[in-house]
């Protein structure tokens, strides 16, 4: 599976496109603010200190095409068009008296991975990233059939898999520290948001996530004949959610920024419920969970499967999801860690 050319949102603004359900996501961004907040405030002031710079470069790394997210960065398989087109929400900034920007800023694409350089050396202020670093660069080598009929990390995955993931993350992170250590200027400060998981039994016996669930929805249509076993078994997501401890490891091991603070939110898979403007009916919980799920995984699923199994993977998938939310609510809050 070649990262690069599918790992992106679903695209447009469809019903099933990224930005139409990126709720959960808004959710997350929402209680970044106070660390933002914080982090933001503690790097003017130090800069104010040794005289304030003229511009202030800011990246969003892994902006997606929604329109929770200057430069933004992505894939270049990211959909930058329907992303472009927010950009005139920057004009709610607009000063209703005199008619223009109180300060000037300008937005910018950068398609590129960010697990290679971006930007010139010093050239960073300040760096952001929200719901990207779990995605790894590439699928660990050495899990390929060995995971079965697992598309991530399991309770039933071999260590050998768990150990292959574990790596790669290690790898990829210590890379994406590296190298934003080289574009961020000194003084420079960044806050990274990523899935994480609450327990750190290396077993992932405790660990939960909605991708599971699609496993399931595909070994049901390997069972009706639907698609090859040998398809599924060879299907696994760059995907991983580290525990607080291996996360911390990480930085502090790789050694280029000041670990300040970090924080766990346990925020629930259908949180964004709350703030949609629809009256929602509890009967459709499944069905939410299943358009959030399916905006991130759709391009990798077409990409191996093709096109013409996604409708009935997600209608079956919304229906598995409610039997799990109806035996068991808590299976269904995701750590996200706050660095």
């Amino acid at each position: 599976m070649e990262v690069n050319h599918m790992l992106h949102m679903s695209a447009g603004d469809g019903e099933t496109s990224y930005a139409k359900n990126s709720g959960l996501q808004r959710v997350v961004l929402s209680k970044t603010w106070p660390m933002l907040d914080a982090t933001l405030k503690d790097m003017y002031n130090e800069m104010n200190k040794k005289g304030f710079p003229n511009r202030i470069k800011i990246a969003d790394l892994g902006c997606s095409s929604g329109p929770n997210t200057i430069f933004l960065n992505d894939l270049p398989v990211n959909d930058f068009n329907s992303l472009f087109k927010l950009v005139s929400n920057f004009r709610r900034l607009e000063d209703g008296k005199e008619g223009k920007f109180q300060l000037e800023c300008f937005v910018y694409g950068v398609p590129g991975s960010f697990y290679g350089r971006l930007f010139p050396t010093n050239s960073l202020h300040f760096a952001y990233s929200s719901y990207s670093l779990h995605w790894l660069s590439q699928v660990p080598e050495g899990v390929g059939k060995n995971n079965k009929e697992n598309i991530c990390i399991a309770a039933n995955s071999p260590p050998q898999v768990i150990e292959a993931y574990a790596n790669q993350f290690h790898s990829d992170l210590s890379t994406f520290l590296s190298l934003r250590a080289e574009e961020i200027t000194s003084g420079g400060r960044m806050v990274l948001a990523f899935l994480g998981r609450a327990f750190t039994d290396s077993s992932f016996k405790d660990d939960f996530t909605p991708f599971q669930v699609i496993s399931e929805a595909l070994s049901d249509m390997v069972a009706q004949g639907r698609i090859e076993k040998e398809d599924l078994y060879s299907f696994n997501l760059p995907f991983y959610t580290p525990s607080l401890r291996e996360a911390e490891a990480i930085i502090d091991g790789e050694g280029s920024f000041n670990l300040e603070k970090m924080e766990v939110i346990m925020v629930p898979w259908d949180a964004h419920k709350e703030y949609d403007d629809n009256v929602f009916d509890e009967n459709d919980r499944g069905k939410l969970v299943a358009g959030c799920i399916r905006a991130v995984v759709e391009p990798m699923l077409v990409f191996h499967f093709g096109s013409s199994i996604v409708d009935d993977i997600f209608d079956t998938y919304a229906k598995k999801i409610t039997e799990y939310f109806s035996k068991e609510r808590s299976l269904f809050h995701s750590s996200h860690f706050l660095i």
